[in-house]
């Protein structure tokens, strides 16, 4: 069915041609500027059918409404506009619209027959905040994610080794098998991925069209994910140099880190410190001479109970040019970086407060230290500064830092403000589900992971899976209206620089790979195992996600393998090597063509988007400007289809052609030219095989 005639009852009797040709948005074609500055005069343009309605009004949720002004008409629409002054901290706005036959309410979930006087919710109005941009990099921009272990190992004397330390489950050990899984004990098994093997495979990442690479936890830290960061101030050796280094294995019955010597000296070595950060520095160096960009990974919420500030372990004891950790003296400096459940000092303690309770993830506490809060915010920008000059922070359970929402809009909003006076351009994404839109006002983060309006709908109506494989969702599963209403009421949460940027990820590090969501088994490693996660897998599924990923608004972010056809359940298990030699060579040659697809057109990266149609097993949406329009159709059902895609409603006119870019099936794909579609009476026909997509390109 055409999405835009499924309409509500309601006492007004509209046309649904009437309210499918509605449309405005925050793209520069629907607003002038997109982005506007303080005291700036925006043009707001709203699109109708032609000689369909008596007028319309921009509604700003204030006492003013504004009349109007019939503007053009290109044969089919008419356009009418009016200007506000972006006067306020923040501006938003909505349409009514009166016909012959009634009243309609235009927002970002669409027209709709209303009566009046309207009552919309600001929730889903259109938005922008006066001054509020994000790096023109980042719109659209390709990004790929690296777990540095699992990637690829370029070195193998930096290895972590077995029984190097303890650390919660186990003395470390370093698996040989590079395509061993991971197990349960993951958190401190090393398969030896570094800095250096990212290095080595920079030209496939290029070749790949990777624009960004955001890797996670780098710094110097005892487990395999790194999200129990040690030194905030280094990247840790055993993914880059180790110059200085002791041969010496823990025995069996030995637990306590301080005596750990090869582990200390390591990771305390100012040598092998300095040698790492060094080779960080070249590595950036090396990524920015060709034109690509590097996020870090900040975990700035909680360290780990090995952090120097803490040294739950005494690994910093006597060590020159360290003072005491918290854990080993009341009267440390580092004391106030944490809460203490018993403030006696002189003495030690494991009873502070952990991140979710865990003594391993010490919670800092920096409502209680600005001596804290300067030097998280000091370590922030060492690495946006040369010699590294990264491009932009991924910042980890980003609402959780602090103990009061207040207090973390208040820290968010002085990172903001150092580290874009260090690089205006410097790019701040978070970590967060739910609603983020108090933290995307234009004084904190730039963007979000985004899982509500991208990860969700997209694995829920492609596999019916949630994004763990913990459980399956029958209802959404394939149901095409469902999906975009998903995608609409979450985008709404967004402006237009936060969409425009935000991570589209399929999968991560903290969910199941998609692959394996696509062979619909509820479940983890620990009670499936690990072969299931690659059992009656369907790539071809897959290939409908990565067309929608790269067609979809934001940034297409590959979770490292996946082009690949890595398989895993949740983590650990989703932290699989990269399977170099046994790559799924049609998988990776699919992502090249749709990475360089979505960087060759602009409209994929900052174009206006339009839902076309939904039904079960089906969508179709197009995104366009004033000058280009695409088309995306996918069949997720196992029999063909027969589409009818009002292409009118994106200003594709008639007597134009649309030319198959590339479709996607059971089999592969093709990019084979001379496949088109005429647009007749405002619609082409687009005939989809099982299990596929298609991209059109008006020509």
């Amino acid at each position: 069915m055409d999405i835009n005639q499924t309409q509500p009852e309601t006492e007004a009797q509209i046309d649904p041609a009437v309210l499918a040709a509605i449309f405005s948005d925050d793209t520069e074609n629907f607003r002038s500027p997109s982005e506007p500055n303080r005291d700036d005069t925006v043009k707001i343009t709203l699109r109708v059918l032609r000689g369909s309605i008596k007028r319309a009004v921009l509604r700003t949720f204030d006492p003013l409404a504004v009349v109007m002004s019939y503007d053009r008409n290109d044969g089919y629409f008419d356009y009418y506009s009016a200007s506000i002054v972006a006067l306020d901290d923040r501006i938003s706005y909505c349409f009514t619209i009166e016909t012959p036959n009634g009243w309609i309410l235009y927002d970002r979930l669409g027209a709709r027959p209303t009566q009046i006087p309207a009552h919309p919710d600001p929730a889903y109005s259109f938005r922008f905040t006066p001054g509020f941009h994000v790096p023109e990099w980042s719109k659209g921009a390709v990004q790929y994610q690296i777990f540095t272990d699992r990637f690829c190992n370029g070195n193998q004397s930096n290895d972590v080794c077995d029984n190097e330390y303890y650390y919660v489950v186990g003395h470390s050990k370093h698996v040989d098998d590079w395509n061993t899984p991971p197990n349960d004990t993951d958190i401190r098994c090393f398969y030896g991925g570094d800095l250096q093997g990212v290095m080595q495979k920079l030209d496939y990442l290029q070749d790949l069209g990777v624009e960004v690479i955001y890797f996670n936890p780098l710094f110097v830290s005892p487990s395999s994910h790194k999200y129990d960061i040690q030194d905030y101030e280094h990247i840790d050796p055993h993914f880059a140099v180790i110059k200085e280094d002791i041969d010496y294995s823990m025995q069996a019955w030995e637990k306590h880190n301080g005596y750990a010597p090869r582990y200390i000296k390591r990771t305390t070595s100012m040598a092998n410190l300095a040698a790492s950060d060094d080779y960080f520095a070249s590595l950036c160096r090396e990524l920015h001479s060709r034109g690509m960009k590097v996020i870090l990974d900040g975990v700035f919420n909680h360290c780990g109970s090995f952090n120097k500030w803490m040294d739950h372990e005494g690994i910093y004891l006597g060590k020159p040019g360290y003072d005491l950790g918290a854990y080993q003296n009341g009267r440390s400096p580092y004391r106030s970086y944490f809460k203490f459940n018993n403030s006696r000092s002189g003495t030690r303690y494991a009873d502070y407060e952990g991140w979710w309770g865990h003594e391993t993830l010490p919670k800092l506490n920096y409502e209680a230290s600005p001596e804290l809060c300067e030097k998280i915010l000091s370590i922030a920008e060492k690495w946006a500064l040369p010699p590294y000059s990264i491009d932009g922070w991924r910042l980890d359970v980003a609402a959780d830092l602090g103990h009061s929402e207040e207090f973390n809009h208040k820290f968010w909003r002085e990172f903001r403000r150092r580290l874009k006076s260090i690089n205006p351009n410097l790019l701040i994404i978070a970590e967060h589900y739910g609603d983020a839109s108090s933290w995307l006002e234009g004084d904190q983060w730039d963007t979000v992971m985004n899982y509500d309006a991208f990860m969700d709908p997209v694995s829920l109506f492609l596999t019916g899976m949630e994004k763990h494989s913990d459980s399956k969702d029958d209802y959404a599963y394939r149901n095409g209206e469902y999906f975009f209403s998903m995608m609409l009421n979450n985008m709404a949460r967004f402006e237009s620089p936060s969409l425009q940027c935000a991570m589209n990820e399929l999968s991560n590090h903290d969910h199941s790979r998609f692959l394996t969501r696509t062979n619909r088994l509820v479940g983890r490693m620990n009670n499936l195992g690990s072969d299931a996660a690659s059992r009656c897998v369907n790539k071809a599924v897959l290939r409908e996600a990565v067309a929608i990923q790269m067609t979809w608004p934001g940034a297409p972010t590959v979770y490292y393998g996946d082009e690949a056809g890595q398989v895993g359940w949740t983590d650990p298990d989703n932290r699989r090597t990269y399977p170099w030699g046994s790559e799924d060579q049609g998988l990776i040659s699919l992502h090249r063509e749709l990475i360089k697809l979505h960087s060759t057109e602009p409209v994929f990266k900052t174009g206006s988007l339009k839902p076309l149609l939904a039904d079960t097993g089906i969508i179709a949406y197009a995104r366009f400007n004033d000058k280009r329009c695409a088309v995306v159709a996918v069949n997720n059902n196992d029999r063909p289809a027969e589409l009818s895609v009002p292409v009118a409603q994106a200003m594709a006119c008639a007597n134009r052609t649309f030319a198959r870019r590339i479709i996607t099936t059971q089999e592969g794909y093709s990019t084979e030219s001379g496949v088109t579609a005429q647009v007749e009476n405002g619609y082409i026909n687009i005939a989809l095989p099982p299990e596929s997509s298609a991209v059109y390109i008006m020509i």
